[in-house]
């Protein structure tokens, strides 16, 4: 959850149908996550889904790296938001020791990559 006066998590995806379409996408593999985007014909926000596989570790380490994969999303959307695309990032076992000011720029890297910035 965003600390008070924060901007908010743009709306997500969570149902698998919408996590296997953006697989379809566009995808982006940058240090310590991988993007995959699909690109919506609205000028609707980004919808934002996350996914961390079992190879990564436990439950509380996927639940680690997930968390620090939708703070870093939060914090770039926030700065230059997105539109009109279904963005799913993947985060890797490199995810969790990342030091989080490269990980955010991993994310910004992504998003141009897809050309979703």
């Amino acid at each position: 959850m965003a600390p008070p006066g924060a901007a908010p998590l743009p709306p997500r995806l969570k149902k698998r149908a919408a996590f296997l379409a953006a697989a379809k996408g566009l995808k982006a593999p940058v240090g310590g996550v991988v993007l995959q985007a699909l690109p919506r014909q609205d000028s609707a926000p980004a919808r934002l889904g996350f996914t961390v596989t079992k190879k990564v570790g436990n439950a509380v380490v996927r639940n680690r790296t997930r968390r620090r994969l939708k703070e870093a999303a939060r914090l770039v959307l926030a700065a230059s938001p997105v539109t009109g695309h279904d963005l799913v990032l993947i985060g890797r076992a490199s995810t969790r020791g990342r030091p989080f000011d490269r990980l955010m720029e991993d994310v910004r890297q992504a998003l141009r990559r897809v050309r979703a910035l």
